[in-house]
């Protein structure tokens, strides 16, 4: 600390002689959360507000000259308390910002900047392929000009109408939910995806004209609009920057608010129009313009964690600028001072709860902004082809995620002499008891979806068209009970026919044994009646298939109300099933990266759908082989089954993931004797986190180096 006052303290006196620019401007802007006056800077060139408070007004009024100098001043001819360090800390501002007038070493800089190939140049790219803004218009004219015409808007009477007609837009849209959810199904295809892009353009660009419009009405000056490239991704803004200038917070917020409740305003009226239109393109149009305003805005724009206007109307209400930086810098201290020991002055004095709030916004920003960021790194890479994508998330990763975590642990590391021996000693042993926990085997169970059924069960379908002529009522069975009996006429009729034409054969060579001629004509009718009966021995056993038995004693179940004795039936129709209930097993699914770790005899728990208590189960075996078809239609992702299967009609219940079936035993019975899936947790091998960690990373490293 005493390093860094004094290196402050040397920029202050070599900065002694540097005025002010002379195209900035001041302006009064209220007061503070605390009641104190504040100021905000203009920086015309830059386009950039800077909020000040009493104290660095009164540093402006006697500015340029020495820090000690400009203290004393203050000190005497105001009730505030100040030193040279504060004077040398709000002249590092000004010089950081660019706020006084250049010398010669910083000539020199902007001589080198201005000749700086700038966009035209890959570091630059590397540095802005984040976040790219593309001015296109300077809007002042149109703003002024439309002002006049949208002014009815501001009035309270226009917004107690909008509401009403939002409100019974909502009501409609309830009475009609079932046709407002399946349209909005449709949207996922590629019509469906081109109208909501268009519904998105009119819908932001309506939301900027909302931002652009209050800022006009508040008396400010909107600078220029055009389009901000997000990772590429192209999003209009508007430079509403001058709405620091005003002095209540009231008239910021209204600005902040104006893009968010024109979205609202047009998903409201979107949905009602919706609602009142018969089929055809002018409704889809709606539907598009009432998802998208909903969905984005709702979703989106009112987020605090990112600088969306959820951030903006969040420090307006509060009346808090900079709230990401203030909290940012907060939460670092609070970090330092709690694990460190160190005795940091906080940033800015502030109530004890604040403090609190503001540190724990912190985090949530910083674990929110982590996700963004690991997104933005993962959709750069499957966007772009391999090798550009695997150097876009690498600088994603590396500049956006490690870089300020790198930044402050090099803090750490240089105040490290001044943390306290048993602290020192306490970091050590979190730490090497961390890695012994990572190091050290745990059980993991391995949970797969699942589907339990009896071990044994026969399924009755007729064999061939025919006619059910006895059909057992469901109840308990003994094994070689039929079941069900059929009866196919045209099987009758050639068991008929053929016996007619065995008879007529074996008249004709009775009448032949005294021929001696007809020898040659006996011996091609013996052919012929042994064809037939032949035959006849076919028809014969698929007459025996018209009969279904048991093949076990269980409970025939399931049996179809629709079909009656004389009902006929195909062969695709289910008539029942007859089940084991005294034996079940369980087919559940293990993704391949977790395979490995089941084995045959490995303790298992059923959990039933719908049902709170779970059961034991065993492993009996584990597939050695993907499945290519699910055994079971109710775990198909297409009928509302938990496994996500191929689209292709050739690959009909083939999982999309690759999957192992893994058969487990019930220890007992469930108390339905229907089949039904569920989940299972079986105990996994044990495993070290830092060692499937690794094998992970090698595994991806191999997979994604072949190009």
């Amino acid at each position: 600390m005493v390093s860094q006052v004094a290196e402050a303290a040397a920029a202050g006196k070599a900065r002694k002689g540097l005025p002010l620019r002379e195209d900035l401007r001041l302006y009064e802007a209220g007061s503070s959360r605390d009641g104190a006056p504040t100021w905000v800077i203009q920086d015309p060139i830059n386009n950039r507000f800077y909020r000040i408070g009493w104290l660095e007004y009164e540093c402006l009024l006697r500015w340029p000259g020495e820090p000690a100098r400009i203290a004393a001043e203050v000190a005497a001819t105001t009730t505030l308390a100040v030193d040279e360090s504060l004077v040398q800390e709000f002249a590092q501002f000004l010089e950081q910002n660019r706020l006084l007038r250049p010398g010669a070493e910083a000539l020199e800089r902007l001589k080198q900047q201005a000749n700086a190939p700038g966009w035209r140049h890959w570091n630059w790219w590397l540095h802005h392929y984040l976040f790219v803004r593309v001015p296109l218009l300077r809007p002042d004219r149109l703003l002024l000009w439309l002002l006049p015409w949208v002014a009815p808007l501001f009035t309270r009477t226009a917004l107690i109408l909008l509401l009403c007609a939002t409100g019974l837009g909502l009501v409609l849209v309830t009475k009609q939910w079932d046709v407002f959810t399946h349209s909005v199904m449709d949207l996922v295809s590629p019509a469906g995806i081109v109208g909501f892009l268009l519904a998105l353009v009119v819908s932001k660009t309506l939301h900027e004209m909302g931002h652009a419009l209050v800022a006009t009405r508040q008396g400010l000056r909107v600078a220029h609009m055009g389009v901000a490239f997000v990772v590429l991704w192209p999003m209009l803004y508007t430079d509403t920057g001058e709405s620091w200038r005003l002095r209540s917070s009231r008239q910021r917020l209204a600005i902040s608010v104006a893009g968010i409740s024109v979205e609202l305003a047009l998903a409201g009226l979107a949905t009602l129009v919706w609602a009142l239109l018969d089929d055809g393109t002018l409704r889809q149009s709606m539907l598009y313009l009432a998802t998208t305003a909903w969905v984005l805005s709702l979703a989106l724009n009112v987020s605090p964690f990112m600088r969306f206007d959820g951030y903006f109307i969040l420090s307006d209400v509060l009346d808090f600028p900079n709230l990401h930086e203030r909290a940012g810098a907060m939460a670092r201290v609070v970090l330092r001072r709690g694990l460190l020991g160190l005795p940091d002055p906080y940033p800015e004095q502030l109530e004890p709860r604040t403090r609190r709030i503001l540190t724990v916004f912190a985090f949530a920003t910083w674990l929110y902004r982590l996700g963004v960021f690991l997104a933005i790194a993962w959709a750069v890479y499957t966007f772009f082809f391999k090798v550009l994508g695997i150097f876009l998330l690498i600088v994603e990763i590396v500049w956006f995620v490690l870089r300020p975590v790198w930044r402050e642990l090099v803090v750490w590391k240089e105040r490290w002499p001044e943390v306290a021996a048993t602290r020192r000693y306490i970091f050590y042993a979190v730490a090497a008891s961390l890695l012994v926990l990572l190091a050290m085997p745990w059980a993991f169970d391995v949970k797969a979806p699942a589907a339990a059924h009896p071990a044994r069960q026969q399924e009755v379908y007729a064999p061939v068209p025919a006619r059910v002529a006895v059909l057992r009522q469901s109840g308990k069975v003994s094994m070689g009970e039929e079941l069900v009996r059929f009866d196919a006429p045209d099987l009758t009729a050639r068991r008929d026919g053929i016996q007619a034409t065995l008879s007529a054969l074996e008249r004709r060579l009775q009448g032949l044994m005294a021929d001696e001629v007809g020898v040659v004509r006996r011996q091609a009718i013996i052919w012929q009646h042994r064809e037939q009966q032949a035959e006849l021995i076919a028809l014969r056993e698929e007459e025996a298939r018209l009969r279904t038995a048991a093949e076990f004693e269980g409970l025939w179940v399931d049996v179809a109300d629709v079909v009656k004795v004389g009902t006929w039936v195909d062969v695709r129709s289910p008539l029942g099933v007859l089940v084991d209930p005294s034996s079940w097993v369980v087919d559940a699914y293990v993704e391949q990266r977790d395979v490995a770790r089941v084995h045959p005899g490995a303790t298992a728990r059923y959990f039933p759908q719908a049902q709170a208590a779970p059961m034991d189960a065993e492993v009996l075996f584990v597939d050695s082989t993907r499945s290519q078809r699910l055994a079971h239609a109710m775990l198909d992702g297409r009928y509302g089954g938990p496994i996500p299967t191929q689209a292709a009609a050739e690959l009909e219940g083939m999982p999309v993931e690759a999957l192992y079936r893994v058969r487990l035993r019930l220890a007992k019975p469930p108390p339905t004797v229907r089949a039904g899936r569920g989940y299972v947790r079986i105990e996994g091998e044990h495993r070290s986190l830092l060692w499937d960690g690794g094998q992970w990373l090698v595994g991806v490293l191999v997979r994604e180096s072949g190009f």
